[in-house]
């Protein structure tokens, strides 16, 4: 989790200094920097134009370039930057046409996403009845790309439909309808107003649109009120105020106070006819236009960082990193949750099926995992008890989001949120470096499982998947605690609650293998040498770990006790083939077996019933908790494919047996 958390948090350093490289770049080609002026003097009358659509102000009877590029200075500064972008999005308008709108099928479609949803504006052709469109498809189109920009959404109405709808709304001809927020009041009611202009163009029927979306916004044009609305306000303690000598603010600034209401209030200030310029003075507004952000810990001057243009996406992103809302963080925290998810991806090693099959369950889990976080903290939300720490929280946002560092992570989202392609290349590009270091970092201590080919991981994906749903329901009863210490492990924790199993099974944790007892099968009087020395120590760990785990007066502090020859009169595994010399305790040369180097309570047997094969001098033996002895390496991949039983009797291999119960599953003893 921390490994991914540094890769992440170094990728965005990444994007950071090469955000830096391009502006060097464009600085050494051209000279300039983003947030240099232009004087609109010097720009071309398409340009200014396209600069003027932009920020949203009507242009029409403008016909000198002198009249225009006056405008443009009125409405505010221009930066290289946002002549970039403007150029930019228009080419990006024109390529998409009017594939936005939306076609609405009838009364209920209308309502709900018109009337009911009531956050934001929308233009609707409707089409009566065996009659043309107001609009051609041409001109159309070109309302289409003009108000879209303004986050004006746009759909056609066609009366051949729903004909009675039309009807009961007077809709019998062609016409042109605007829905518009009517309050300042979030999810307030929607006010439907029809366009009676008889130019139908679309220059005319956007001042119409702009100048009813104005009304909206409180208009000051004496000092006095000034006054009264700079005093603080706990209803409204951020106000966004536009100072200019325009008849009414910018289209982008009057559709930013619907998409904001309830949150910003938004306040234009007319100062053609300005009575007292000293109260501008003490306020700190010294010239004009000049957008000013008031907040109780002060006021902000918008435009004078990098990144701050006056276009709607730009101030949009300004104001939702001073003001959020729930919405917007959970936005945040899902794209930064998937972002380190898919990080998994690179830092897995092995096939690539295991990748990816590691990429969706990490993606589960995670998404699992906010979704689940996001409800108390929605809940907790709503407490009034909270409101101090909210509004503490908005505080420190705020004084955050007002230095130059952050109006230059702002400037790198909106670069790189417009060129996706660069975004996901530098994201693949720094994966792969990733997965190129973790390939030499694990180059000393690399597993057999990362070796492994897609084939090969799929037979054993597909192994784990069969003995995962054909596995008998283990007993309910929990882990013994000192064979298991899963309960402490919140990952897997986490992970089996948002992947639940088919069956109720326990949470088993394979670290209680290293817990069962293992020893070398030999025959009586075999010098091994080393061997022996080994299969003692192994022997008396063995016996040291049974005697503190067994109770006082146990059976098996009598069985320490036994000799061989008496060893030999105790168990008989019930799977032992009985007419085979091994059943007698010999080898298949005839040599007697000792049983004195096995453990005590287990089954003496001379056959692995896992790959049907006789035990052989100086194997390798291990046991289960229910008596029964295998070859280690055979029990070992047994229990770690997912199948914690014992292959002879299905009692669970983490689980104690009583001594008594170990008894009654011996048939016949051994004859001596």
């Amino acid at each position: 989790m921390w490994l991914k958390l540094f890769f992440l948090l170094l990728y965005f350093i990444v994007l950071f200094m090469l955000a830096r490289i391009f502006e060097a770049v464009v600085w050494y080609e051209t000279g300039m920097f983003a947030t240099q002026l232009v004087d609109p003097v010097t720009l071309s009358y398409k340009k200014l134009k396209t600069i003027l659509e932009c920020r949203g102000l009507g242009y029409s009877g403008l016909a000198e370039k002198k009249d225009v590029s006056e405008l443009v200075e009125k409405s505010g500064e221009l930066t290289h930057g946002e002549l970039y972008s403007a150029i930019k999005k228009e080419k990006e308008q024109t390529e998409a046409g009017d594939a936005g709108t939306t076609h609405f099928s009838g009364e209920m479609h209308f309502y709900e996403l018109v009337e009911d949803t009531k956050d934001g504006i929308w233009l609707v052709q409707v089409i009566a009845q065996d009659r043309d469109a107001l609009l051609s498809q041409s001109n159309w189109g070109k309302m289409v790309q003009k108000v879209s920009q303004f986050g004006i959404r746009t759909g056609t109405f066609n009366c051949s439909n729903d004909y009675r709808s039309c009807i009961k709304r007077g809709w019998q001809r062609s016409t042109l309808i605007m829905s518009v927020p009517q309050t300042s009041a979030s999810k307030g009611k929607v006010m439907l107003k029809e366009y009676n202009g008889r130019r139908i163009e679309t220059e005319h029927i956007f001042r119409w649109m702009t100048s009813h979306v104005a009304h909206r916004i409180k208009t000051l044009r004496q000092s006095e009120q000034l006054v009264e609305e700079w005093r603080s306000d706990p209803a409204h303690p951020v106000k966004m105020f536009l100072f200019a000598r325009l008849s009414q603010p910018p289209a982008f600034f009057s559709a930013l106070s619907v998409k904001f209401t309830g949150r910003i209030e938004f306040i234009f200030v007319d100062v053609r006819r300005w009575d007292n310029h000293s109260i501008l003075s003490e306020i700190g507004v010294t010239q004009s236009p000049a957008y000013i952000l008031k907040m109780p810990e002060g006021i902000y001057r918008y435009g004078n960082s990098t990144g701050e243009f006056l276009s709607l996406a730009a101030m949009d992103t300004f104001l939702r990193s001073i003001q959020p809302e729930v919405n917007d963080l959970f936005v945040l925290s899902l794209v930064l949750i998937n972002l380190l998810a898919w990080m998994d991806l690179f830092i897995t090693q092995g096939a690539t099926v295991k990748r990816f099959v590691v990429l969706i369950r990490t993606l589960g889990t995670y998404n699992s995992i906010l979704l689940g976080s996001w409800l108390p903290v929605l809940a907790l939300l709503q407490l009034p008890y909270l409101e101090t720490l909210y509004g503490c929280s908005l505080k420190l946002l705020r004084y955050t989001d007002t230095t130059t560092l952050a109006s230059l992570v702002r400037a790198d989202w909106t670069f790189y949120s417009s060129h996706p392609a660069l975004f996901l290349s530098t994201y693949l590009a720094h994966g792969l470096l990733v997965d190129y270091f973790e390939k030499k970092r694990r180059c000393g201590i690399r597993s057999q499982e990362d070796s492994t080919t897609n084939l090969e991981w799929l037979a054993s994906l597909w192994d784990w998947y069969t003995s995962y749903l054909l596995h008998p329901i283990a007993s309910l009863q929990q882990v013994p605690s000192d064979h298991s210490d899963w309960d402490d492990d919140h990952n897997f924790l986490l992970e089996r609650l948002a992947f639940p199993d088919l069956w109720l099974r326990p949470l088993v944790n394979v670290d209680y293998i290293n817990a069962l007892p293992t020893w070398r099968f030999r025959a009586v009087g075999e010098d091994t040498g080393e061997g022996d020395e080994e299969t003692d120590g192994l022997h008396s760990d063995t016996e040291s770990r049974e005697q503190m785990d067994s109770p006082p007066h146990s059976s098996s502090q009598e069985c320490n006790n036994m000799d061989a020859s008496s060893s030999c009169q105790s168990f008989c595994c019930r799977h032992g083939n009985r007419g085979s010399p091994s059943a007698n305790g010999s080898l298949k040369d005839g040599c007697p077996c000792d049983w004195s180097v096995w453990p005590c309570g287990v089954l003496h047997c001379s056959e692995c019933v896992v790959c049907l094969e006789n035990f052989v001098g100086e194997e390798l033996l291990m046991g289960l908790p229910c008596g029964h002895a295998f070859h280690q390496h055979c029990i070992v991949v047994w229990l770690a494919a997912g199948r914690h039983c014992c292959p002879v009797c299905r009692w669970p291999s983490y689980k104690k047996k009583q001594q008594r119960a170990a008894q009654s599953s011996a048939e016949v003893p051994l004859q001596g």
